[in-house]
């Protein structure tokens, strides 16, 4: 990005030189205005290639294919008996965000799930080292309320969660 800017920078100075040299040397004035749209033309592409370039950061890619699976693979361990859903996005280049809801054994204690957590960060960090920001949510896998369609499991918990009237 940095080189394509600087790049376009050199070819639009080199483009401004040229037109008012040639204005000056023939006293025609069309020249400055070749060399001002040639400048205006160069600004158009450089935008075009970088919109191209940054897009995917903009609107929020996702990690690879590779890199989903080796995550995947790298959460599975002790402590971690499944993952429920994990999302990544990319917050720049070379740095990856993993948000992850994973299913722990019903009889963990808070310091063993915690552990746990730990221990499947540092797995996952090990395997693809641009995770830099990991985010792992600890939860007790139902398998009837993940076969739930999601509006009806949102309203179910809203329930439960409701206080309860006097």
């Amino acid at each position: 990005v940095i080189l394509l800017e600087d790049c376009g920078a050199l070819l639009g100075l080199t483009f401004a030189l040229f037109g008012v040299s040639m204005t000056l040397l023939t006293a025609e004035g069309r020249w400055d205005a070749a060399g001002t749209a040639l400048i205006g033309i160069l600004l158009v592409v450089i935008a075009v290639i970088l919109a191209g370039e940054m897009k995917s950061l903009l609107i929020g890619e996702s990690a690879s294919r590779a890199h989903q699976r080796a995550i995947q693979n790298a959460l599975a361990g002790e402590g971690v008996e499944s993952i429920i859903h994990m999302r990544t996005l990319h917050l720049g280049p070379e740095e990856l965000l993993v948000a992850a809801k994973i299913a722990v054994n019903a009889t963990a204690t808070g310091e063993q799930v915690a552990k746990a957590i730990d221990a499947a960060e540092r797995r996952v960090r090990s395997a693809v080292p641009i995770a830099r920001v990991i985010y792992l949510e600890p939860d007790i896998y139902n398998a009837a309320r993940a076969a739930e369609p999601a509006s009806a499991a949102a309203s179910e918990r809203a329930a439960e969660a409701a206080p309860q009237g006097h």
